[in-house]
Formats: C-alpha cells, sequence, structure tokens
C-alpha cells in the first residue's frame, strides 16, 4: 500500500471538512512525523493513530537534512506565498523523503521546496479527487466538503478545487 507523508494542515483541511474518517478510507497509508503529531495534531484532535496514521520517525541524518533546508530556501520563497516552512514543515518534507513517497502539503511554500528538492507532492484537493475516485464521496460529498473548508477559513484555490471536481462528474 503507498504511503504518503503529510503536513498539518491537509488533516487541518480534512478536519475543517469533516472528512478524517472518510480520508483513512482510502488505499493508502497516512504517515507523519512523530514530533509534527504531538506538538501540532494530538492536542486539537487526539486519537488518529487509531483511524490509522502512522506516527513515524524522523532519522538523524533526515533531521540533519531538514535542518539545513531553511538556510538554503527560505530567502528565496516569494512572501506572496504565504509564511515559510516551519520546522515541523521541513520534517515532514525530510520524511518523505527518507521513505521515498509523496508529501501531502498545500503549503505553497513548502510545495516549492519540495519540487526543487524532487518529491512529489499532492494537496487537498488531490485528496478530494482521490476520494471521489475510489467511490467514498460523490462529487456533490466532495463539494460540500469544500464549502465547509472555504466557512472554515481554509487556504484553497477554490476556482481551481471546483474546476477540478466538477471534471469527476
Amino acid at each position: 500500500m503507498r504511503l504518503l507523508i503529510s503536513d498539518a494542515n491537509i488533516l487541518i483541511d480534512m478536519e475543517a471538512g469533516a472528512l478524517m474518517e472518510t480520508l483513512f478510507q482510502l488505499p493508502v497509508q497516512l504517515g507523519i512525523p512523530d514530533l509534527l503529531y504531538y506538538e501540532e495534531i494530538e492536542p486539537g484532535t487526539p486519537g488518529l493513530e487509531y483511524l490509522g496514521l502512522q506516527i513515524m520517525e524522523v532519522t538523524g541524518d533526515y533531521v540533519k537534512y531538514a535542518q539545513l533546508l531553511p538556510s538554503q530556501y527560505n530567502h528565496t520563497l516569494p512572501a506572496k506565498n504565504g509564511p515559510q516552512p516551519s520546522h515541523n514543515d521541513y520534517l515532514a518534507l525530510a520524511l518523505a523523503k527518507q521513505e521515498t513517497c509523496t508529501l501531502l502539503t498545500g503549503d505553497a511554500n513548502l510545495r516549492i521546496v519540495a519540487s526543487k528538492e524532487q518529491i512529489t507532492v499532492m494537496g487537498t484537493i488531490g485528496l478530494l479527487c482521490a476520494m471521489v475516485e475510489n467511490q467514498l464521496l460523490t462529487v456533490d460529498d466532495a463539494m460540500n466538503a469544500l464549502n465547509k473548508m472555504k466557512q472554515g477559513k481554509r487556504r484553497l484555490p477554490w476556482p481551481e478545487a471546483e474546476k477540478m471536481l466538477n471534471a469527476l462528474r
């Protein structure tokens, strides 16, 4: 089964869209760096490991790799894309590289760094499409979830999301 490594914002989007249980029905394994989970996710949404979230350790060499990324990239990232990736964001990227798998993120600047580091990226829209393609949601269900995310003040490219979902009808 394919492993996907998530940052915090993907899980926050899924929670805002009331899709957390549906997310874990996808035919993939979802992982997250242990530090990111304990610092950012568990306090507000405990128990995701019981749904199937793998809480994973970033090994020493990849922790060092994550620590080098800010000095290598932060000065090049456009401010219009939002804040620079946090240490925990870079740990998620490092874990995806460590495990040679896809990084789940909606963070525009983290996506730029992942692309430069040749790491495949997927975001919330891709997950919504996968849920529809795997018949876990209808397109209308996905649109409703998207609306909940919008009401929850999540940041997504709304027109692009609607266009991609409508193409699945």
